[in-house]
């Protein structure tokens, strides 16, 4: 742990976001340990992820990840028998942020291809069935890499997200590589990333070898050939949007014209509004905006990928639609989270009174008003 540079408040923020989604998890949504803790490791990242936009944002921002349906919907169902990739994720949860910050490149990735390779000599079946655990763990930890990576080239001494601020690690290139490969092969939804990862890793500015190129581009190509075979039938695809939904039918397969129906994009809008409330769709607009204003390679990276999912919601019909969104609603808690720090500060600003506490937990305090209400909104008390 000798290259671990962090004070412990750093990393308490992500714990506490994680800890307390592990116990609603198991509290209140009856999930099984393993599935809650690795559902909590998906939250300590997105927690870690937002940590540069202050304490309580980031556990506010992870919590209200945490806390939407699609996200929330993970919990429940009948028991299941744990399995080996659930107990290694499980104990992962407080080990992934020390592995992230604190252990080198060369010991970090012998231990991801590591477990990858044990999951798929002990559990292949689990690899076959597209593991939403794994591909949440592996979006939340790539959107991780991805902005700690373009922070490193995007800091400006009059913007405000990370002024004075170091990046986690350096080395983020190849880990998001070995991020694509792994996600691809679990799932290759995956490779919707793939353009917001190639245009990441182009604005990093790195001199990169050709074959990490063709080797990223390659696994890309194979991903999108995947989906293509996985969601493309000849029959529906030339169907039109309307006709389709006027058959009143969940549809696993894509439909060309989708993305041309109106009701399809005020169907995805609503998604977003039953998610996080009209608030947090409107926070996410204004953090995007906020973005190309003031980090715009984080907030060009970011839109590239966040409108890949979008374009798929729009086209694919299945029943499970809002499920494979969820790195989209990881993207949307990114912007809203920003929008909520840019507020802050807009507001210390104006008062000119940035050492006050009153003006300093202002905005977190009507922030972390959200994940409350959509707390209240599974208790059912609203």
């Amino acid at each position: 742990l000798t290259q671990l540079k962090r004070p412990l408040a750093d990393f308490a923020p992500p714990f506490l976001a994680g800890g307390a989604a592990l116990l609603a998890f198991i509290l209140l949504g009856n999930a099984p340990i393993p599935r809650a803790s690795a559902m909590a490791a998906v939250i300590a990242l997105i927690g870690l992820t937002l940590r540069p936009m202050g304490a309580a944002l980031s556990v506010a921002g992870a919590l209200a990840l945490a806390f939407s349906p699609s996200f929330w919907a993970q919990t429940g169902g009948a028991p299941d028998t744990p399995s080996v990739i659930e107990l290694l994720a499980g104990a992962a949860l407080p080990l992934t942020l020390i592995a992230l910050v604190a252990l080198p490149l060369r010991v970090v990735i012998p231990i991801i291809i590591g477990c990858a390779v044990a999951v798929a000599l002990i559990e292949p079946p689990l690899i076959a069935a597209q593991s939403l655990r794994i591909t949440t763990l592996l979006a939340a930890w790539l959107l991780f890499l991805l902005t700690e990576a373009l922070i490193l080239t995007d800091i400006r001494p009059d913007a405000a997200l990370l002024t004075g601020r170091q990046p986690y690690r350096r080395d983020h290139i190849p880990l998001i590589a070995l991020m694509m490969l792994l996600g691809i092969l679990n799932d290759p939804l995956f490779a919707l990333m793939s353009p917001a990862v190639l245009l990441g890793i182009w604005l990093t500015r790195r001199a990169l070898h050709p074959v990490y190129w063709f080797a990223l581009i390659g696994v890309s190509l194979y991903g999108a050939a995947q989906i293509a075979q996985t969601y493309i039938d000849s029959g529906w695809w030339i169907v039109s949007a309307d006709g389709a939904a006027a058959l009143n039918r969940h549809i696993p397969f894509l439909i060309a014209d989708g993305f041309r129906e109106p009701s399809r994009w005020l169907g995805l809008f609503d998604l977003i509004m039953r998610q996080f409330t009209p608030l947090g769709a409107l926070l996410g607009l204004i953090g995007l905006v906020r973005l190309a204003r003031w980090h715009p390679p984080i907030g060009v990276v970011t839109m590239l990928a966040y409108g890949a999912y979008a374009i798929f919601g729009l086209m694919y019909f299945g029943a499970d639609a809002a499920t494979l969104l969820l790195p989209l609603l990881m993207i949307q808690v990114f912007w809203m989270t920003y929008a909520a720090y840019a507020f802050g500060q807009w507001f210390q600003k104006t008062l000119r009174l940035s050492e006050s506490p009153v003006v300093l937990w202002f905005a977190p305090a009507l922030f972390v008003l959200l994940p409350l209400t959509m707390l209240l909104r599974i208790v059912g008390v609203l």
